[in-house]
């Protein structure tokens, strides 16, 4: 049985305990004890002993009182670091620095605790292994009997996202041959592969430089070099659907087995990204490529493909390239479709 005494002491000890916990009062009187995590414009979540995590509308706050140091983060693109108290719909932080730094509530865009903030520092700035996302994509066919034939595909995806870059690469290849007449012909040996920046200048628009990179045996094309760069706009922007313009300039150097062209050009495409449904992604994109040395020439690129997510790591691919040149070298045929679908192992860093 308890004595007074003891009574008396654990009293003390959790009434110690709120008064040296980060403590939150809302427009109703309301008040919670436990740990600030963070903050936006929109909820405050703080962390209790007996509730878990707790979120609150950040509108219904109306006092908070910290005992450690939170990130504050004010709309002048300011952060100020240390103890939080508020008074007369103010915040007052107490920085080992700059003294107490003041602010309304109606310019504070967000608080973060340590973890947070680190967590935050890290998307804005990541290291050059981290965030990346993509998949390897594989398929193999082979015919015996009255036919015989080989034909191997491959693609890889790889795209890093921070909070204003994205950096994207990408290379497909296909690869197939007839042995039916008792003599190997090679049917198709085309390879295409490309690496792009894009910089977030604004909330909707973008810069972007890039190279694409091609090789077809069939048309003679020993390698087809473009280099871009421009502006985008992200017309559509939100988790499901992206959708982008972009336009610019480019130089193409063509290398094909009997001549080689330099060229300078326009660059104006489009690109679609949309997920329909959990487990499918469907891309899209569209380029054509004015030559500006010769008028009335151009090539046109067009991708589409789709990734069905089977589980977390594996899914099934399909994916169409066409590129159409108006002045292949002779003899050759101005479009080249490449088309490829199996199996997608995806990662992610």
């Amino acid at each position: 049985m308890l004595t007074r005494g003891w009574l008396t002491s654990i009293c003390v000890l959790a009434i110690s305990a709120s008064v040296f916990a980060d403590q939150v009062t809302l427009k109703n009187g309301d008040r919670l004890s436990g740990s600030i995590v963070k903050s936006d414009e929109k909820n405050l979540l703080i962390k209790t002993e007996f509730a878990g995590e707790v979120t609150i509308d950040w509108s219904a706050v109306q006092r908070i009182n910290t005992e450690g140091p939170l990130h504050v983060a004010l709309e002048d693109g300011q952060t100020v670091v240390g103890p939080v108290t508020t008074e007369d719909g103010n915040f007052a932080v107490a920085t080992a620095n700059q003294g107490t730094v003041t602010a309304p509530k109606a310019t504070v865009k967000a608080l973060r605790n340590e973890s947070e903030q680190a967590h935050y520092d890290q998307s804005i700035h990541p290291k050059l292994t981290q965030n990346w996302a993509g998949g390897i994509n594989a398929g193999f066919a082979l015919t015996r009997g009255n036919s015989r034939t080989k034909n191997l595909s491959l693609a890889f995806t790889a795209d890093r996202k921070t909070m204003r870059d994205h950096l994207g690469l990408y290379e497909t290849s296909v690869y197939a041959t007839d042995d039916a007449r008792g003599t190997s012909s090679t049917t198709a040996n085309a390879i295409q592969s490309g690496i792009r920046y894009d910089h977030d200048i604004t909330g909707r628009l973008f810069g972007f430089v890039g190279g694409d990179f091609q090789t077809d045996a069939l048309q003679s094309l020993d390698l087809r070099s473009v280099l871009t760069g421009g502006l985008g706009f992200h017309v559509i922007k939100n988790d499901l659907t992206t959708l982008d313009f972009l336009g610019g300039v480019n130089y193409t150097r063509e290398n094909y087995s009997t001549f080689t062209r330099n060229l300078a050009g326009l660059t104006l495409g489009e690109e679609l990204t949309h997920k329909v449904g959990a487990n499918t992604v469907i891309t899209e994109k569209l380029y054509i490529y004015p030559d500006l040395s010769q008028a009335g020439e151009y090539r046109g690129i067009f991708n589409f493909g789709t990734v069905t997510k089977i589980n977390k790591w594996l899914g099934w691919q399909n994916a169409v390239a066409d590129t159409y040149v108006t002045n292949p070298p002779l003899g050759k045929k101005q479009n080249d479709i490449i088309f490829t679908t199996g199996l997608n192992v995806s990662f992610a860093h």
